[in-house]
């Protein structure tokens, strides 16, 4: 019986590392779009977290020809009225174009915003789709925490520097990969999504 392969869509090697840990329980071979060598870029066009999530694992399942997960996550600031939310990883357009460019943007527009007023959520949504690019099933994690007002920590990805945990007295971006991966928005998204693959390969 030949080992069934899970495409990740995704080139971000942070995201792709994170799966990787998420995801041990599969029973097979993890690949990234560069592994696929899927060259092509679905573009998020929806409004929602939901319809880029089901966009992308349907479009690149399709391309690929492979059994696709795919997700779309960002951060909601309470103060910013859920901002940048959908365009977490566009925030500000081209004119941001590293993450360490938006996280700056990001704190720029909570100026002056007190520290009780700073909630945030991370929110994932994940799709999974088979070969043929139908959407199989979707699944939706979160995380809540506050937005500090300066970047501490060397882990993770995006904004995790200045996402603060309460319960832990650290961002994000301070707790060590295994830490985050118990709790992530991600994390909490995935553990429903594996559970899910297994059955379609069993």
């Amino acid at each position: 019986m030949s080992t069934p392969v899970l495409l990740v869509a995704t080139r971000n090697p942070g995201k792709m590392r994170e799966y990787r840990e998420l995801l041990a329980g599969w029973p097979g071979s993890l690949i990234s779009l560069d592994d696929a060598g899927v060259a092509a870029e679905v573009e998020e066009t929806g409004d929602t977290f939901l319809a880029n999530a089901h966009l992308k694992a349907s479009e690149y399942a399709r391309l690929s020809g492979c059994l696709t997960v795919s997700d779309d996550s960002g951060l909601e600031v309470h103060a910013l009225g859920g901002a940048p939310g959908v365009y977490s990883a566009r925030y500000g357009g081209d004119a941001y174009a590293s993450d360490g460019d938006r996280v700056e943007l990001l704190l720029n527009n909570l100026e002056g915003v007190p520290w009780e007023r700073r909630l945030a959520r991370f929110r994932c949504f994940t799709a999974i789709a088979g070969p043929g690019g139908q959407v199989l099933s979707t699944f939706v994690g979160s995380i809540a925490g506050m937005v500090q007002y300066e970047p501490n920590g060397e882990h993770g990805f995006g904004y995790d520097p200045v996402f603060y945990l309460p319960s832990y007295g650290k961002t994000i971006a301070q707790l060590p990969l295994e830490d985050k991966n118990r709790i992530s928005h991600r994390a909490d998204a995935a553990r429903k999504a594996l559970l899910a693959l297994k059955k379609l390969t069993a």
